[in-house]
């Protein structure tokens, strides 16, 4: 069984005093119900469990009055003694929630009654033109965590690499000395094998059961497949296709030199005001990230952020990678990337910072001047390159000679190094993305 973070926030959810019902949001098909079905067997009693996807009859249960008393009966009435209600020892888990917008609403008689504790999942919640928005959202009466396919840490978990190995990584990091060569060689495989494989559950176990890559593939692609009925299903008559265009251009936006975010790659002609809510709904549906320029390298970021200058990735990068074509995937596991590996591994990064839930930036100016990532590392405003070999970083340097207009004074440039220091340029193997979390 794949180990996730999710598991310690549910568990100190339930412990913390007067908890609110839970709303665990994110992608389709990264994990949530499993991980909320196993959490609800190992420290509850009784467990009522409803998908409301599955079986749309559960959705008549909330169409009357809201009262949990209510509920409880007709709970009781329709699944018999399979649902046992106990005040403190009953979780009621409300599955695929945004089938159900009443549903929703209901979470806030459940706060304010606290006999039993309330779980409730969803993947497109928020989605717009997803036409099943509840009458009120329950502001104040429900807690929300994202929850995203495996990261690179948890990759790492599943293929046996524990906690004593990753704190030799934190030491080397923070002492600013190389890694181990043996163990230096396994990080970098590992890597490439995160690179292809991403972190969707089901392509994570297969990989591990069987090191069949074939099989992996088919995995993701029947992900993007039901991403795209999704898009098709869900959305109003007039994004349909809107939607799938804008995500099937992301490969073909990612290859430019310049990586900017263009409608009319999209489709000749297009603008922004014909593609602005078809590619929102594809963020919000949490398959993809933006990633915004900044207009000064300063903190805070976010204020300094241009909100209509962006890049876009992949939320993982298996399954951007699966979008490419046949062989991609042999590539760069045999480190063989041709033209399109700044792509590759920036969309990397991209997923291993928006799984720490980092938001993205870069820099970019007329100029010329260009700097992959921009984070906020140990409080200060920090570069960060990434190299898929290796590479100059004269964007980087020419910034951090001029701290009087940029404001800099640290990068991390991220590549096929070991660990070193040239000045203010901290070299970092890109497998240690993942480590830098000091905000």
């Amino acid at each position: 069984m794949l180990k996730r973070k999710i598991e310690q926030k549910l568990v100190e959810w339930k412990n913390s005093e007067n908890h609110k019902p839970l709303i665990i949001k994110g992608c389709r098909q990264c994990g949530k119900t499993f991980s909320v079905l196993d959490f609800a067997k190992k420290n509850y009693k009784n467990v009522v469990y409803l998908n409301f996807f599955q079986n749309p009859d559960y959705i008549s249960i909330f169409s009357g009055s809201l009262e949990v008393d209510n509920i409880v009966m007709m709970l009781s009435a329709l699944l018999g003694s399979e649902a046992v209600f106990e005040s403190g020892n009953t979780v009621i888990i409300l599955d695929e929630i945004q089938e159900c917008p009443e549903a929703r609403t209901a979470l806030k008689f459940f706060r304010i009654d606290g006999r039993y504790d309330v779980i409730g999942t969803g993947s497109l919640l928020g989605v717009k033109g997803y036409g099943k928005e509840p009458k009120s959202i329950p502001v104040g009466s429900e807690t929300v965590i994202d929850m995203y396919p495996l990261d690179f840490e948890e990759f790492l978990w599943a293929n046996g690499i524990n906690e004593n190995v990753i704190s030799i990584l934190k030491q080397c990091l923070e002492r600013e000395v190389p890694v181990p060569e043996a163990l230096h060689k396994r990080m970098k495989q590992l890597l490439l094998q995160y690179t292809v494989v991403g972190g969707m559950p089901d392509a994570v176990q297969t990989f591990i059961d069987s090191k069949q890559m074939d099989e992996v593939l088919k995995i993701q692609r029947d992900i993007v497949r039901s991403y795209e009925d999704d898009m098709v299903k869900y959305a109003g008559r007039k994004d349909k296709s809107h939607i799938k265009e804008c995500f099937q251009s992301i490969p073909k936006q990612l290859s430019k030199e310049n990586k900017k975010f263009q409608y009319s790659v999209v489709k000749k002609g297009s603008t922004a005001s014909q593609y602005l809510g078809s590619l929102q709904w594809i963020e919000d549906a949490g398959i993809i990230e933006r990633c915004y320029n900044l207009s000064i390298t300063e903190l805070p970021l976010d204020g300094n952020a241009e909100e209509d200058v962006f890049k876009v990735y992949m939320c993982d990068c298996g399954l951007f990678v699966s979008m490419l074509e046949d062989g991609t995937q042999y590539d760069i596991l045999q480190g063989n990337l041709h033209g399109y590996k700044g792509a590759i591994f920036e969309n990397l990064i991209a997923d291993i910072l928006g799984k720490m839930n980092r938001k993205l930036y870069y820099f970019h100016k007329d100029s010329g001047l260009e700097v992959d990532f921009v984070i906020r590392y140990q409080g200060q405003c920090t570069l960060l390159e990434v190299k898929a070999a290796t590479g100059n970083t004269k964007s980087t340097k020419t910034i951090l000679k001029h701290p009087e207009k940029y404001h800099v004074n640290s990068a991390i440039k991220l590549g096929d190094y070991n660990v070193g220091r040239n000045d203010q340029i901290l070299t970092l193997p890109l497998y240690m993305a993942f480590l830098l979390t000091k905000f």
